[in-house]
């Protein structure tokens, strides 16, 4: 179950990092997946498995959930919010720690994996009207700010 500021969540127990991807495709639209468990789109990501850098964590995930392969290029932002929390069935309670990553498309086939309901990629105007958690969306803001910022 996915919390934020709320005042009935459970105290986390536990901090785990995790990494998130902006894809990037040459017609400036991003790629998403929509997420099997609540239904919302999301950027590509997960948890760093040992061994491996936050950049190869991006890079993993993104091809895990989508089938694209992807280089990592720059941090966008790092997400550790206290009040935004995951709780499992295991009785982990996960407070959210992430580093988001703007990544480049090198290639693959895009392809939904188990924890995805569909891959599409979007243009930042179709991005607006998705379901999506806000936490998400400020990553992806984060992202079009600073691409912006570097064009300027």
């Amino acid at each position: 179950i996915d919390y934020y500021d709320d005042p009935n969540a459970p105290a986390a127990n536990s901090l785990v990092p995790a990494a998130s991807a902006v894809v990037v495709d040459d017609q400036g639209r991003i790629l998403l997946q929509r997420r099997r468990d609540n239904g919302l789109w999301a950027l590509p990501g997960g948890v760093m498995e040992a061994g491996e850098s936050i950049a190869q964590t991006a890079e993993r995930e993104t091809h895990e959930e989508t089938g694209y392969d992807v280089q990592a290029l720059y941090v966008i932002g790092v997400y550790s919010d206290p009040k935004h929390v995951f709780a499992y069935d295991d009785g982990e309670v996960r407070q959210q720690f992430n580093v988001c990553i703007a990544c480049r498309l090198l290639g693959g086939t895009q392809a939904a994996a188990d924890e995805s309901r569909e891959v599409a990629w979007f243009t930042p105007d179709e991005i607006t009207g998705l379901p999506m958690h806000h936490r998400i969306r400020a990553r992806v803001l984060d992202y079009l700010a600073g691409a912006k910022a570097l064009t300027a």
